[in-house]
């Protein structure tokens, strides 16, 4: 599989994730607005205001890794996919296997 193949499948992913988590975020909203819902004094379980935090924690971190992936599918597309953008050196496939949204080789990311 090539390189833009599996950003894209990992786009796609990354797509119905957000779409899953959208889904969630509006099942607790809707939850929320239970006035019979008091989950605040449950000892059974996370409070819904804990679970709406995680959601939204995921679904930022989703949106941060959709965009790199993009942006990892623009650069092979206009050819810098996989050049290191510190040193210009090719970025080994393993670490590229590893990141594929990587954008620099593993000496100059540990200098930033």
């Amino acid at each position: 599989m090539d390189a833009d193949e599996s950003l894209a499948q990992r786009e796609q992913a990354l797509i119905e994730l957000l779409e899953r988590l959208d889904a969630d975020d509006a099942d607790l909203r809707h939850d929320r607005a239970d006035a019979t819902a008091d989950d605040e004094h449950d000892p059974e379980g996370v409070t819904l205001s804990s679970e709406w935090q995680r959601v939204e924690a995921v679904r930022a971190a989703t949106r941060v890794e959709l965009d790199q992936v993009r942006a990892a599918r623009a650069r092979v597309v206009n050819g810098t996919y996989g050049v290191c953008t510190g040193c210009g050196e090719p970025i080994p496939a393993a670490r590229l296997e590893a990141v594929p949204s990587a954008t620099m080789c593993v000496a100059c990311a540990s200098r930033t």
